[in-house]
């Protein structure tokens, strides 16, 4: 595999480092915290805390431009797929840079039978295994080599009801304390040709059928999808950046061979489906 060949100017790279939540938790205690200190500098606190609030909330939800080439791919997933987010609709897709996730894409599979459970209908917390998507085939989108894997974490239930979401956004604070990798749950990143990385997230533990090293062909299953980590039910997060670690990455654009309801090249937007279709042996490969 070649080096990165995408440049991420300076003041990005700089932004996603500042997108770290611990800034935003030390400005909270500074300015909580800071006027009950007995210490000479007390007072300074709840303006330094001030600031590192500033600065997360202006990394993380100020617009930013990239002047970066979509890097076509094949999809990462096959059969009827829709799309609960993708930037196609909005960008960044979920309302923030961090973690790389500015061009990500969530997909549920939607199967004509068995059906998908209806958000706000039955139990407020289901099991993974109510949800087609839980442990349906994820695949490479290219010929890749697989920089890290995570698989140690469990696949809790769904958040099924608007009481129960409320919950999860508790839960998904007290993740961001331990970086990305409870936010990801188990997840695989593939390092492409170009030098930049397919992220894939909420992974099923156990699941995994590559490891860090190999080398990997384009279509090939590597995992099965999942409900780890940040996740309100079964679904696969995809996104490409330029780092393996997405502490640090920044997100690059991409789009599906034929992943336009249409079959043209492209993401679906919110709602639309992505019939994925098995990889293309005789296709260029980027």
């Amino acid at each position: 595999m070649s080096a990165a060949h995408v440049s991420i100017p300076r003041h990005a790279r700089l932004a996603t480092v500042a997108m770290n939540p611990v800034l935003m938790v030390l400005g909270l205690v500074a300015v909580v915290a800071g006027p009950f200190l007995d210490v000479p500098w007390a007072p300074l606190l709840p303006l330094a805390g001030v600031l590192l609030i500033a600065l997360y909330l202006a990394a993380t939800f100020l617009p930013r431009r990239l002047e970066v080439p979509v890097l076509l791919l094949d999809s990462p997933v096959q059969g009827p797929w829709e799309a609960l987010n993708s930037p196609t609709t909005k960008t960044p897709s979920h309302g923030t840079h961090g973690y790389g996730q500015t061009y990500a894409v969530d997909l549920v599979h939607t199967p004509a039978d068995p059906s998908r459970p209806t958000f706000g209908q039955g139990p407020a917390m289901r099991p993974p295994t109510d949800y087609p998507a839980f442990d349906r085939p994820v695949h490479a989108v290219a010929d890749a080599v697989v920089a890290r894997t995570s698989d140690r974490y469990r696949d809790h239930r769904s958040r099924s009801s608007w009481l129960a979401v409320v919950f999860m956004m508790a839960e998904g604070m007290v993740r961001e304390l331990g970086g990305p990798g409870p936010v990801l749950g188990n997840h695989v990143v593939l390092r492409l040709a170009d030098g930049t990385h397919a992220v894939y997230a909420h992974l099923r533990r156990g699941s995994l059928e590559v490891s860090t090293g190999q080398e990997v062909r384009a279509g090939q299953v590597i995992a099965r999808c999942g409900n780890s980590g940040n996740s309100s039910e079964p679904h696969l997060h995809v996104q490409r950046c330029d780092a393996a670690r997405v502490s640090r990455a920044v997100g690059l654009p991409w789009a599906v061979r034929g992943g336009r309801p249409d079959g043209t090249d492209g993401l679906p937007a919110d709602g639309e489906v992505l019939d994925g279709r098995p990889a293309d042996p005789q296709a260029t490969r980027p």
